[in-house]
């Protein structure tokens, strides 16, 4: 137990989603699952982007450590230090082995990424991010997400895809990147509110936000049900009609809402149970194809 809590708590969890999604990508293009180094890159600048706001808090504001938010930090704030060091030099020693145009394709996305922690300008008085436009965060990080997890396979990979099957991919990916970050913004509706942030539960309140998620999740199994029927790729339905309904069963119970973990370890392991999934349907699938 305290293995997966240092797991969560150190984003290497969430790092490993990234991971397991971007080898869900190479299944549905049709290719064999392979570890290349872009795998490595997804990893390490996930594990890089999601302690770089822990780490510009504790920073720049000090008192932020005695939150229950940052108490792992507190606790372990030399091994923290530690992890973003490494992450980084990681990061950049795995990028000498990716193609060039896998680096390039992961400027833009890397930018929105950065800039959605880091100030885009600023002043002593005031400081403007990304997340602070309205309404935009959630719309961000879901469209990183997909991008980032669909697009870098398809640039490594020398092989041309149908560009109709790859659109509707990073439409079924962002969909479901929405649908499980809703909950995040109902956690964070006074947080929000005492910062001036934007969100949708902010506008809406938290009943109508969670239907929006739900019907997030729904537009997404609907996308993928048709899509992969009528390429045939069966593999592909069963595994995510799977996630489909056991991220239901997350989202709409509240008991599982109440959870310590409930955001930070079952959301977010939505993402690497999805993959994982869908590898594990496409290995079964070749052991019965013998």
């Amino acid at each position: 137990m305290k293995l997966i809590k240092t797991l969560i708590n150190s984003n290497i969890y969430i790092s490993l989603a990234a991971v397991f999604l971007t080898v869900e990508t190479q299944i549905q293009l049709g290719m064999e699952p392979q570890w290349h180094p872009y795998l490595f890159i997804i990893f390490f600048a996930t594990l890089f982007e999601y302690n770089l706001h822990r780490f510009i808090t504790v920073v720049t504001n000090k008192e932020a450590l005695n939150s229950d938010k940052h108490k792992w930090v507190r606790e372990n704030l030399k091994g923290f230090y530690l992890l973003v060091s490494l992450s980084v030099i990681a990061f950049v020693c795995v990028t000498f082995l990716a193609k060039k145009e896998v680096l390039i394709t992961l400027v833009p996305i890397a930018a929105i990424t950065v800039f959605y922690s880091l100030p885009v300008f600023g002043n002593k008085r005031t400081v403007f991010r990304l997340r602070e436009i309205p309404y935009l965060k959630i719309f961000l990080i879901a469209f990183v997400w997909a991008s980032s997890t669909i697009l870098l396979p398809i640039i490594q990979s020398d092989n041309t895809f149908n560009n109709t099957h790859v659109i509707v991919m990073l439409v079924e990916r962002f969909f479901f990147v929405f649908a499980i970050t809703i909950p995040f913004d109902i956690r964070d509706i006074e947080a929000d509110k005492q910062a001036g942030l934007k969100t949708i539960p902010l506008l809406i309140n938290e009943n109508k936000s969670l239907t929006i998620s739900y019907l997030s999740l729904f537009v997404f199994f609907i996308i993928s049900f048709f899509h992969y029927q009528i390429l045939n790729y069966w593999l592909i339905i069963l595994p995510l009609s799977i996630s489909t309904l056991t991220t239901f069963i997350f989202l709409n119970s509240r008991k599982i809402r109440n959870l310590p973990y409930y955001h930070y370890g079952i959301l977010d392991g939505t993402m690497l149970f999805q993959g994982l999934l869908v590898l594990v349907f496409y290995y079964l699938n070749i052991n019965f194809n013998k």
